[in-house]
This record gives C-alpha cells, sequence and structure tokens, in this order.
C-alpha cells in the first residue's frame, strides 16, 4: 500500500496537542487508500509539548517523535522531517489545524490522478488578519518581480512531493532559506488544488513580525540577487548625478562665475566618489554572490527522467542459412 509521510512542526503546541491527536486519528482511520506516516518534529518547545507528544495515543497511523535541542524554525523542522520520512509521498501539516486534514486525500488525489511530482495546495481564502494578508500580498509580488517568476498570487502554506523530490532536497539542506522556493525552484511536473483556510482555534500563532522579516530577508538572499544589483543602480545614478554637476558648475565658473567657492565642488566630489564607491561595491558583491552560490552546492541541472534504448541483437542472415 502507498504511504504518505505527513511532517508536522510543532512549537510551544501544548493546548492544540490532545485536539491534534485526536483529528489525526479520527481522520486516518478511515482512510483506505493510503496508509500515514506521521512526523512530529518538536522545534525545541519551552511548555510540555514533547511530553503531551509521547503520552499521546497514536492509533491509525505509524509516527515518529523528532525533538531539536533548541528552537531552528519551522523550515529547519520540516526539513527534519522530511530527512526522516518513509513515505511515497510527503506533505506538510500544523498543530492548529487551520489547513484541513483532507487536503492530504486531496493532494493524494491529484498526484495519482495527473502522475506529477509536485502538488500546491494554493489558498483560495483565509481568515487571517488584514496585515498578514498584506504581507503575504507584498511577499508574493516581490519574489515574482525579483527572485522566482511562478511564485503563486496567493502564496501556499501545504505541499505534497514524490519521493524523487525528497532526493533532491536531503541532498541540498540549505540554511536561511525558504524550502517552500526550493521546492518551487526545482521544476519537475507540478500540480495545484485550491482550499479555504481555517481559523485558529486554540493557542497562538508562532508566525511573528520578526520571523516574518526573516522569511523575506531569507527568501532574497537566497534566491534573487536583486539587492546586490540594487546597490550597482544606486551607484551608477549617483556617479551620473555627479558628472552633470560637475559639468554644470564648471560652467557656470567659467561662463558666469556666479556660484561661491566650496560647497558645489564638494558635492561634486561626494556624487561621483559615491558613485563610484557603490559601483564598486556592487561588483565586489556580484563576485561574493556567485561564491556563495557555488557554495550552496545546488544542482546545476535536475533529472527528471531517463530513457534507456535497448539494442536489439542483429542476427547474421549466415547463420540463419546455416541453420535452414
Amino acid at each position: 500500500m502507498t504511504k504518505v509521510s505527513v511532517i508536522i512542526p510543532v512549537f510551544n503546541e501544548s493546548e492544540n496537542i490532545d485536539h491534534l491527536v485526536h483529528e489525526l486519528n479520527s481522520y486516518f482511520r478511515d482512510e483506505t487508500r493510503f496508509s500515514a506516516e506521521i512526523i512530529f518534529v518538536n522545534d525545541g518547545s519551552s511548555d510540555d509539548t514533547m511530553a503531551k507528544l509521547k503520552k499521546a495515543p497514536h492509533h491509525s497511523y505509524s509516527y515518529k517523535i523528532i525533538g531539536f535541542s533548541r528552537n531552528f524554525g519551522s523550515h529547519a523542522a520540516l526539513r527534519a522531517g522530511i530527512l526522516r520520512a518513509k513515505g511515497d509521498y510527503i506533505t506538510f501539516m500544523y498543530a492548529d489545524l487551520q489547513d484541513p486534514l483532507t487536503l492530504v486525500s486531496q493532494l493524494y488525489d491529484e498526484m495519482e490522478r495527473k502522475g506529477v511530482d509536485i502538488t500546491w495546495a494554493f489558498r483560495n481564502s483565509t481568515a487571517a488578519a488584514k496585515t498578514e494578508k498584506l504581507f503575504s500580498s507584498a511577499y508574493a509580488a516581490l519574489m515574482r518581480k525579483y527572485a522566482v517568476p511562478n511564485f503563486p498570487r496567493r502564496g501556499f502554506d501545504v505541499v505534497m512531493f514524490s519521493k524523487k523530490v525528497k532526493a533532491c532536497l536531503d541532498y541540498n539542506i540549505e540554511n536561511n532559506s525558504s524550502i517552500f522556493i526550493q521546492i518551487l525552484s526545482l521544476g519537475f511536473k507540478q500540480s495545484s488544488i485550491t482550499y479555504s483556510k481555517l481559523a485558529r482555534t486554540g493557542g497562538k500563532s508562532k508566525w511573528t513580525l520578526s520571523k516574518k522579516v526573516k522569511l523575506l530577508i531569507d527568501s532574497f538572499v537566497a534566491f534573487s540577487f536583486a539587492p546586490i544589483r540594487l546597490v550597482s543602480f544606486i551607484g551608477i545614478i549617483f556617479f551620473l548625478l555627479g558628472i552633470i554637476w560637475t559639468g554644470y558648475i564648471v560652467f557656470r565658473k567659467v561662463m558666469f562665475d556666479d556660484l561661491e567657492s566650496g560647497w558645489p565642488a564638494l558635492l561634486s566630489v561626494l556624487m561621483v566618489g559615491f558613485g563610484i564607491t557603490n559601483v564598486s561595491l556592487g561588483i565586489i558583491a556580484e563576485y561574493l554572490w556567485r561564491t556563495l552560490d557555488a557554495s550552496r552546492k545546488r544542482p546545476v541541472f535536475v533529472i527528471d527522467e531517463v530513457v534507456e534504448e535497448v539494442l536489439q541483437p542483429i542476427l547474421d542472415t549466415r547463420l540463419l542459412t546455416d541453420i535452414k
């Protein structure tokens, strides 16, 4: 039977553990198309989350509990779960169950029906606050423009992928990076479904402003060179303005001699000097970016499929004559 690994990162989710395990048991007890492997990754919780997970009655699925020594973040937890996953398909869920468990079956059906390696669950609605919606929209717009052109407009929290994708992720375990964008950038055959995100029923969201800012920075540093190009662009603009200003003050000095001595020349030197400095920093940063990109050891290409031609033996016609 096909096995689906469901990775659930948890961090100070003591209030939700009982409800989470109850829902997992109820849902996967009736699922007959595949068996479920649940991988809980305790991301350094300071409450009794780990103790509750160990004592919980896990009946309808096989399970693993991975405990971190400290809080490393949800993306690190997902990567650890992927590394230990044994399923034919792998997906993510979250302890607050804002993403309904029915998504697991819907994603599985889409994977089987379309024969793809990656299926995304795109949100068509959400109960999030306006500030969160604004951040998500701005983040998606920036990523589409400067990093990943096929980044979805509505964002995503859930994805299911095959062992082929798992092998690529296990080979390139990136730190300070977005695992979702890494999966998106691999290519492979992809499909998508839509769903409605639910309101959180218990506990407090761990998706704080500082984590959102870190994700934004990590995404740009890991997948875009736009910030580096911005430095170079600003340098070029200031350099050109400095040259124009220098020409202007020389013209005024020669033709009219009506400019005060001191500040026009100083401003000219500052603009040209600042421009040259920024252009130089941009060039250095380009080399550093390429060094960083090489140090990640991301694959230059990803092979999706190999078809080998089997050569059929050619019989010598003289042998056929001898046989006759």
